[in-house]
């Protein structure tokens, strides 16, 4: 499929399909051109998150512990289609089954950036939605990419998660935004060593985002079907062997290859036992690597 295979729609504010959190906003966009099903229930339970563009292996490896997680949690994720972090929420989210919104800062009939064209339209075949405020055909703008951060930031219900950003990064910008319309800001440390983890650092050093370090973190208390997000691994009953892999995994998250040269277990007779820890929530996996459950 191509993108143009795709209807373009228009809903201006006050219609009954624009979104009522973004109406609530400071200068709300006055209309949304978007390809996708638009619903309300999207940004019940809706996170932006934001990033670096230069993406660091860390923070790539904090995208696929999160979103997971937050999927499962029915969160829509949020984000600004662009290079490194938004990318990597985008391509998560749609991998693990769950929604998600691009909000672009240039005209719906541009993909940019221009590699991201199969990423756009497995948005829209996942349910998701492309959407942006600007005519179609809109070319980009410095200017517009500002803009664009309220409309994330709007969108978010439960917040902006701050992956990875340096000092003056937009992601800061989209974070202090969010902080002006009263929504709660968080932000998962970095390596003081990593200039793109300066910001998000800072953030949490002047009080402005809260620190986390897991989903729970910003899931809370929310429940989802037949899933009590409060749950920890802790609270379920683990056999020896579980207990060996949960301990492994909280130091680093590991293949199943790699988890059966640690344990010197079988790799067929394991990947049976990860199954099985993944359909009862001990354990989660994303780009073939398992993590603790939440």
């Amino acid at each position: 499929m191509k993108i143009s295979d795709f209807e373009i729609k228009k809903v201006v504010i006050g219609d009954k399909n624009y979104p009522a959190i973004l109406s609530k906003i400071k200068k709300p966009p006055k209309q949304l051109f978007y390809r996708g099903e638009l619903s309300g229930s999207f940004f019940k339970r809706s996170l932006a998150i934001v990033g670096s563009r230069r993406m660091t292996r860390y923070g790539s490896e904090v995208v696929e512990r999160f979103v997971p997680a937050l999927t499962a949690g029915g969160v829509t994720i949020i984000s600004g289609f662009m290079y490194g972090v938004d990318t990597a929420a985008h391509t998560c989210t749609v991998e693990n089954g769950g929604v998600t919104v691009a909000v672009l800062g240039n005209g719906i009939n541009i993909c940019y950036p221009p590699e991201n064209e199969k990423l756009y339209i497995k948005i829209l075949e996942k349910g998701g939605v492309v959407m942006s405020e600007y005519d179609p055909d809109q070319k980009a703008q410095l200017w517009m990419y500002s803009q664009r951060n309220r409309i994330v930031a709007g969108l978010a219900s439960l917040g902006v998660l701050v992956v990875e950003a340096g000092d003056g990064s937009g992601s800061l910008i989209t974070a202090n935004l969010a902080r002006q319309m009263g929504k709660r800001v968080f932000a998962v440390p970095g390596p003081i060593t990593s200039s793109v983890s300066a910001g998000t650092n800072n953030l949490i050093k002047e009080g402005v985002a809260k620190i986390v370090t897991m989903p729970s973190d910003i899931l809370g208390n929310l429940k989802t079907n037949n899933l009590n997000l409060k749950t920890t691994v802790q609270n379920l009953k683990l056999d020896n062997l579980e207990t060996q892999i949960i301990e492994l995994l909280r130091r680093e998250a590991l293949t199943v290859d790699e988890l059966a040269v640690k344990l010197g277990q079988n790799v067929v007779d394991l990947s049976a036992k990860l199954s099985l820890m993944d359909l009862t929530g001990k354990v989660s996996e994303s780009g073939g690597k398992f993590y603790p459950g939440t």
